[in-house]
């Protein structure tokens, strides 16, 4: 399996002058450890006016600084918010096309619709659209980032007349798709697309078994016909991340925060009410007594927290999901109040004691992978329309006279 650090920026509240600087700071920090630790993935959301669980709105501006700070680490967007009243699609084109360019072709593009009433109501996105929306803008973005010029695009919720959307990315045809994952529809759909599956939900390793066999089903069946011009056949599922040689403590290093994490995520998408700029979910979620049951024992640990732990432990746990065929796993490592010096203790000795070896056996398992698909892939792309050519005649028009 491969290892990805996924980052919401959290900052429960209250805010000290200059918190938010240096939480910025300290995740590119992070970021240039893990590049030199050695793990193979860093995904940013992009979320909006989401105060305390994530201050992650302007990903695209994070992953430029750490395709300067890092080397070699993949940089994704885990997602990208497509409808396009958020990010318009030509600007997407170009922000994923300039970071693919800067980065030496690092960059992975995850991409979804957004969920929550403050996001789709603060933008005035329509729930009853929103996952077309995003269809028809990752369709007509792929299309961009391929197409020279681009032959335009007339389709329910986005038009745009033909032009050549520059500059072009480095990686052909174009960095690896992905989508935002919380069923088993949705992994299933994702496949059918040809896209990865960001699984941002967590489950059990025999029901991620499940998951993935769907989903690989689906990559072999004639109902792939990829969104883009390339497969990207991938499964990641996430876990949060505490790695210390005492299993007491870390637990107590991260319960609290990782079930911040939960709490507020479950206050944003479900059942929440924020008041913008006043609400303070910490406190309001009740954090460290829910982290605790009436004894003042840490509670039971869901598989959420699998890699939360000893290194032995979490190796234990992490092989139920290679077995079960997990690509990928998605690490939570900055929540809530963990202290930055503990997050980074925590990465160093995962990676010294735990990622070898599965790195060890992942080249093999890919090499097999990839021969086993060739076919599958092969047909699926013959099943894509290939790129529209713009009529050779075409210009500009004029601008109006006044």
């Amino acid at each position: 399996m491969r290892f990805g650090l996924f980052y919401e920026l959290q900052m429960p509240r209250p805010w000290e002058t200059g918190a938010e600087h240096r939480l910025f700071n300290e995740t590119l920090d992070q970021f240039e450890l893990a590049d030199r630790l050695g793990y193979d993935y860093i995904w940013m959301v992009e979320h909006h006016f989401l105060e305390e669980y994530s201050h992650c709105s302007a990903p695209e501006v994070f992953l430029g600084a750490a395709s300067q700070r890092t080397t070699r680490i993949r940089l994704g967007h885990g997602i990208m918010a497509l409808p396009p009243n958020v990010n318009a699609p030509a600007r997407v084109a170009e922000r994923i096309a300039t970071l693919d360019l800067i980065s030496d072709g690092r960059v992975e593009f995850g991409s979804g619709a957004s969920s929550t009433e403050v996001e789709l109501d603060g933008f005035r996105v329509d729930r009853r659209r929103k996952n077309a929306e995003w269809l028809e803008a990752l369709d007509a973005v792929t299309r961009m980032l391929v197409e020279e010029p681009f032959a335009g695009y007339k389709g329910d919720h986005i038009t745009m007349p033909p032009r050549n959307v520059v500059p072009k990315p480095l990686q052909t045809p174009h960095p690896p798709l992905w989508r935002s994952c919380i069923r088993r529809e949705a992994i299933v759909d994702a496949a059918s697309r040809g896209l990865g599956a960001l699984t941002f939900s967590f489950v059990q390793p025999d029901q991620a078994a499940r998951w993935v066999q769907a989903y690989y089903e689906t990559i072999a069946s004639d109902e792939c016909v990829p969104i883009g011009f390339s497969v990207n056949p991938n499964v990641a599922m996430t876990l949060y991340l505490q790695c210390h040689r005492d299993e007491a403590v870390a637990r107590e290093r991260g319960v609290a925060s990782h079930t911040f994490f939960a709490k507020s995520l479950a206050y944003y998408y479900q059942h929440g009410t924020p008041a913008p700029g006043r609400t303070s979910l910490w406190d309001d979620l009740s954090i460290e007594e829910q982290a605790k049951n009436g004894n003042g024992h840490q509670v039971e640990l869901s598989a959420a927290f699998d890699a939360v732990g000893s290194p032995g432990r979490i190796r234990e746990r992490l092989r139920r999901y290679e077995e079960a065929g997990v690509d990928q796993i998605l690490l939570v490592a900055q929540s809530g109040r963990i202290p930055h010096e503990q997050v980074c203790e925590s990465l160093e000795l995962f990676a010294k004691e735990v990622m070898p070896e599965f790195h060890d056996r992942c080249e093999a398992v890919e090499h097999a992978k990839r021969i086993k698909l060739r076919p599958a892939v092969e047909a699926a792309l013959a099943r894509r329309p290939g790129p529209v050519e713009v009529a050779q005649d075409y210009r500009v028009p004029r601008p109006a006279k006044l």
